[in-house]
C-alpha cells in the first residue's frame, strides 16, 4: 500500500490489527478461509515499540512471554541471526542504533508465525544494502501468508508485492502485478508496464 502521509494508511493498519485510533471503522474484516481474524495478526509498527528493559532476544520472544507460552529459543536464534543481531542478542535497545531496532522489531514479528502479517515501513530505517537483505528474508519467511506492506518507496512496492494498493481521499486503487515466488528486477516487464499507472495515481 502505498500513499501520501496522512492519507491513512498507519490508521487503516492499526484498525485492521484491532487497536485503537482517532478514526472510525464500520463494516467487517474477515478471512478467505471463514475464520476469525482476530488473534491471527502480527504487526509490526513504524516505531519499534521495544520495551527497553529487555535484551534483543527477549523481546524477538516477547509475543510467546505474553501468552505465557514457552518460546522457541531455537527459532529466536535463528531468527536473530537472520537480521544480523546474532552479537547482540544480550544488549537491550538502548545499547542498539535505529537500524537495529527496526531489524530486532521486524525478528519479533516473524517471531509469530501468523497467517496475517500487516507491516509498517519496516524497512525504512536501513541501509540499502541490508534492506534487501531483510526484504529477501522476509518474502521467505512469510511465503503463503497473507501480508500487508506499507512503504512509501515505489520500487519496493513493485518488487515484493502482488497487488499494489495506492491510496488517497478518493479511496484505494488497485494495481494488479504477476504473481511471482522471488522478488522481482525492476526491469522485469510486468514492472515496467506497471510503474507509470502507479506513479500516476501516487500524483493525481
Amino acid at each position: 500500500m502505498l500513499g501520501p502521509s496522512g492519507c491513512g494508511k498507519s490508521t487503516l493498519l492499526r484498525l485492521m490489527a484491532g487497536l485503537r485510533t482517532d478514526g472510525a471503522f464500520t463494516g467487517s474484516l474477515g478471512a478467505s478461509d471463514h475464520h476469525p481474524v482476530a488473534g491471527r495478526i502480527a504487526y509490526m509498527a513504524q516505531d519499534d515499540l521495544l520495551f527497553p528493559w529487555l535484551t534483543v532476544a527477549q523481546n524477538v520472544s516477547l509475543g510467546a512471554r505474553l501468552r505465557r507460552e514457552s518460546p522457541d529459543s531455537t527459532r529466536v536464534g535463528t531468527l536473530i541471526r537472520e537480521v544480523g543481531l546474532e552479537d547482540h542478542a544480550t544488549k537491550k535497545p538502548g545499547q542498539l542504533s535505529g537500524g537495529m531496532r527496526q531489524r530486532c522489531a521486524l525478528a519479533r514479528t516473524l517471531m509469530e508465525g501468523t497467517p496475517v502479517v500487516l507491516l509498517d515501513e519496516p524497512f525504512s530505517a536501513l541501509d540499502p544494502a541490508t534492506r534487501r537483505q531483510m526484504q529477501e528474508l522476509s518474502c521467505r519467511v512469510l511465503s503463503g501468508k497473507t501480508v500487508l506492506l506499507v512503504t512509501h518507496d515505489l520500487a519496493e512496492a513493485l518488487r515484493l508485492g502482488d497487488r499494489l494498493y495506492t491510496m488517497s481521499e478518493k479511496g484505494l486503487e488497485c494495481h494488479s502485478l504477476a504473481p511471482s515466488d522471488a522478488i522481482r528486477s525492476l526491469e522485469d516487464p510486468c514492472v515496467m508496464a506497471i510503474q507509470t499507472s502507479v506513479f500516476t495515481a501516487l500524483n493525481s
